[in-house]
């Protein structure tokens, strides 16, 4: 597998099977050990017609069942995957499961986070805005994958995947593409529910006008990462809204947006 930077935005290219067809992903610049793979699908390389186009891993949406199958595999192709992903069946809560080597695969877990020890166990989130947020331990022997939208953030989500990690741990966190702060507007309920929880949350919004804010997600996602222990977080540069040519959006273009997966695993 071969990869070359976007000099624009920092986007990682993989080819798969031929130039006409290549799957690109986000990948992080993080301090973790090269053992830890993480890889963030963009909208491009897959098979999927408009308005899924191209790479769509949803099955969820209405997108044909065997584009999405056959994007899945690409996929899993690219990055070189050791096994299908983990797929959840998510609820914007805050569970997070931990996945062994005897997690029986035909049982769809609903919940928006899981964390394996265990090598050649692969997690997966799927997101069209929403944030997804991997956790990895210095020592590269745990890493997790979540799914934090908005609720998910002000219900607990990232203490979830914290909370399988010992104290004793050095924890790095990424931050992958989600909608940018200029771009997700929000109610008072939202604010509310933040600052309910923490009122450190105040510093990720900004008034819009009347009763309504900007939010930014990233600054959510980092604050409360940091609310309890030290993590060091990287990520948060992109926005899914605003770059229609590398990402799906469900803000932007609704029920007929497609999905975006974020993978991860131990070699």
């Amino acid at each position: 597998m071969t990869q070359s930077k976007s000099t624009a935005e920092n986007i990682s290219s993989t080819l798969v099977g031929n130039q006409r067809n290549p799957v690109q992903c986000v990948v992080p610049d993080w301090q973790v050990p090269a053992n830890v793979c993480v890889f963030s699908t963009t909208r491009l390389g897959g098979v999927s017609e408009a308005p899924y186009d191209a790479l769509n891993l949803g099955l969820h949406v209405d997108d044909k069942f065997e584009h999405v199958m056959q994007n899945r595999a690409l996929l899993r192709a690219a990055t070189q995957a050791p096994s299908e992903p983990v797929w959840l069946d998510q609820v914007h809560g805050r569970d997070v499961f931990f996945i062994d080597s005897y997690h029986n695969r035909d049982e769809v877990l609903s919940a928006d986070g899981t964390i394996t020890r265990e090598t050649g166990q692969v997690l997966g989130v799927l997101t069209a805005d929403c944030l997804p947020v991997v956790i990895a331990n210095e020592q590269g022997t745990a890493v997790a994958v979540v799914h934090a939208g908005w609720r998910g953030l002000a219900d607990g989500v990232l203490q979830s995947a914290l909370a399988h990690f010992p104290e004793s741990d050095n924890l790095h966190a990424w931050l992958g593409p989600a909608i940018g702060p200029n771009k997700f507007e929000v109610g008072k309920d939202v604010v509310d529910a933040f600052l309910e929880r923490d009122k450190q949350f105040a510093s990720g919004f900004k008034p819009a006008g009347g009763v309504k804010f900007m939010a930014n997600l990233y600054a959510l996602a980092r604050t409360a990462l940091n609310a309890s222990r030290p993590v060091q977080v990287t990520g948060g540069e992109h926005c899914t809204f605003t770059n229609k040519q590398h990402f799906h959006s469900y803000r932007r273009d609704g029920k007929q947006s497609g999905r975006m997966a974020t993978i991860a695993w131990l070699k």
